[in-house]
C-alpha cells in the first residue's frame, strides 16, 4: 500500500471520537486501516467507500470485522478531503433515511 496521502480525512465535531471511544479494539484497528486506505489509494474498491445513489457527494465509509457491519457516512469536501460527520452501527442493507436527515 502507498504510503503517501492523496485526500485527508476529517472528524467533524465529537461525533465520531464518541463513538471510537467505545469500540473494541479490533474494532479501531479496522477502522483506522480503513481510513489509511481512503487516504492512500486512487481508487478506494467500494468495499470501503462508496457513493451513495440519489445523493450530492453523500459517501459511505464501510468497515467490516467479523459480524459487526459500519456504514459511516461521509462527503467529500471541494479539497478532495473526506469529512467524516456521524456515525452509525447497521446490520442491514439499506441506509436509514432518519440517520441521513439527522444532521
Amino acid at each position: 500500500m502507498n504510503n503517501a496521502k492523496i485526500r485527508t480525512v476529517f472528524l467533524y465535531k465529537h461525533y465520531f471520537t464518541d463513538f471510537f471511544e467505545k469500540q473494541r479494539q479490533k474494532v479501531k484497528d479496522k477502522i483506522l486501516w480503513t481510513f489509511r486506505i481512503i487516504e492512500t489509494q486512487s481508487q478506494i474498491p467500494q468495499e470501503y467507500l462508496k457513493h451513495l445513489e440519489g445523493t450530492d457527494g453523500l459517501y459511505e465509509i464501510r468497515v467490516q470485522t467479523g459480524s459487526d457491519i459500519f456504514r459511516f457516512s461521509a462527503f467529500l469536501t471541494t479539497e478532495n478531503s473526506l469529512c467524516w460527520p456521524m456515525d452509525f452501527r447497521k446490520r442491514h442493507k439499506k441506509h436509514p433515511k432518519r440517520k441521513l436527515r439527522k444532521h
